[in-house]
């Protein structure tokens, strides 16, 4: 599948496994609208991004509605459609059940639900009118296996609803030819783990060692271009969601 002249847009984009994935669109020919809270980060990450030029950077706060029509609409503008979302914006807390704070809860339910629902709802109408689009969600591993040695309740409860709704969606969808799928990482190399015990969590993943973000956007091209994929939740974990070693 030719990418010259399509557009993508992808939330989270100025680190981490956003910018990995930013970074391999646009070098596969994509254009991209990138989403970070401030616009400072997105030029900074700009830096580091080959074709540049086809990079627009919009920030806001991706909980917000506004957000979400905010950069189907630049998109629209800038380069004409939107062909792919990629919903990577999120955050991850480790966490016991018993000590989540009210205000932990409503951060991870902003950045992990709305932050996927909004501009969800914003490109597949765009899409729908289109005929065709793709919408490919960031969630978790070990929302498909918990561990107990990772407390993962509201990773669980949100990236876990999330790999359902994405085949919910998927279903919902593909009569207008729009696919949706997911991509579950487990432990990857990126600045959220820079502080934490690298040699405990490579012990979490059978393959005995981290990812890296360029893997995790491997798996989001090859989604983008599966025309016949849809409903599907990829595990990108070295096998962590298989079991235990």
């Amino acid at each position: 599948m030719s990418t010259q002249g399509k557009t993508a847009i992808v939330t989270g984009a100025s680190s981490g496994i956003g910018f990995a994935i930013t970074r391999a669109l646009l070098a596969a020919g994509w254009n991209v609208v990138g989403n970070a809270r401030t616009r400072q980060r997105l030029e900074q990450a700009a830096a580091g991004f080959p074709n540049a030029d086809r990079f627009h950077p919009v920030a806001g706060d991706i909980t917000e509605q506004s957000t979400g029509r905010e950069l189907v609409a630049a998109a629209i503008h800038r380069f004409g459609q939107v062909d792919l979302l990629v919903n990577n914006a999120g955050i991850f807390l480790v966490k016991p059940f018993v000590e989540l704070t009210a205000a932990d809860i409503e951060e991870q339910i902003g950045t992990n639900l709305k932050g996927a629902l909004y501009v969800s709802q914003e490109a597949a109408r765009h899409m729908m009118g289109r005929k065709q689009g793709s919408i490919i969600n960031i969630t978790a591993s070990v929302a498909i296996k918990p561990r107990s040695d990772i407390p993962s309740y509201l990773a669980a409860l949100l990236k876990g609803g999330l790999n359902e709704a994405t085949r919910a969606l998927a279903l919902e969808l593909a009569p207008h030819g729009v696919r949706v799928n997911a991509v579950a990482p487990g432990i990857i190399e990126t600045p959220m783990h820079a502080a934490d015990d690298h040699a405990f969590l490579k012990t979490l993943q059978p393959a005995g060692r981290l990812g890296t973000g360029d893997e995790v956007a491997e798996a989001v091209l090859y989604l983008a271009g599966a025309a016949f994929v849809t409903g599907v939740v990829l595990p990108v974990d070295g096998g962590m969601a298989a079991g235990n070693v």
